[in-house]
């Protein structure tokens, strides 16, 4: 797969917490950055489905909100898993500062995330 990030992603293995009954209360992020996010499910997604994700970024446990799009699916090797890439959409100002603070700070650390 051709790589065509224009963020830099790091490692973030926490799980995506949507509710027992939500679509992704199987899911895991894998990867985390400034313009979106990965992540393992047992659920195909449809491409370009819009996705509203609650980040913790802060220590203060402020959640961070913004829309994401679902840009391309595929099916993990020898599993019934999905792996997600989102971008992120629509980021409001605020957003926006919270997130690069987050990687200034952090330099790779991972977030909670919930989709």
């Amino acid at each position: 797969m051709q790589n065509k990030r224009k963020t830099l992603r790091h490692d973030c293995l926490v799980p995506v917490d949507s509710g027992a009954q939500g679509p992704f209360g199987a899911s895991k992020t894998v990867d985390f950055s400034k313009g979106g996010l990965g992540f393992v499910s047992n659920h195909r997604v449809a491409l370009n489905k819009e996705i509203a994700i609650q980040l913790d970024l802060s220590q203060e446990g402020d959640p961070t909100l913004v829309m994401g799009k679902v840009k391309w699916v595929s099916r993990v090797a020898d599993s019934e898993h999905f792996r997600i890439g989102v971008a992120f959409e629509h980021v409001p100002k605020d957003a926006k500062a919270d997130l690069a603070d987050y990687f200034q700070d952090r330099e790779g650390s991972g977030a909670k995330a919930s989709a």
